[in-house]
């Protein structure tokens, strides 16, 4: 677990850019405020091996939350924000991993 700034993100060997056991690439660096608990985890792997419960997926309807942490600068994307950024934070400008668009569906209703 890391506490980023006043957020605390937990996972798998996370470090202070939310990277975790899982996925740690240099542009692996959102965590993702899970909809079922308000926590926010690095992924979904860390949440399954941490949280006693199962995980939710946001609704279209909540897009509008802020609901990812760039873990390079700290600051929080709304979920719409996030899926229209381009894969670049829009804080720093700093690039997010392209990749992830294949776990959407794990994390957003589609």
């Amino acid at each position: 677990m890391s506490s980023i700034a006043t957020i605390t993100c937990h996972g798998t060997d996370v470090n202070e850019r939310t990277q975790c056991a899982h996925y740690h690439s240099e542009r692996d660096i959102i965590a993702i405020k899970f909809k079922c608990c308000d926590e926010f985890y690095a992924c979904i792997q860390c949440h399954e091996e941490a949280a006693d419960h199962a995980p939710a997926v946001w609704p279209s309807s909540e897009f509008n939350t802020e609901a990812i942490l760039c873990g390079n600068c700290q600051s929080t994307l709304s979920i719409t924000s996030y899926l229209s950024c381009d894969n670049t934070c829009s804080s720093c400008q700093t690039a997010f991993n392209p990749g992830c668009a294949n776990h959407y569906h794990l994390y957003f209703e589609r």
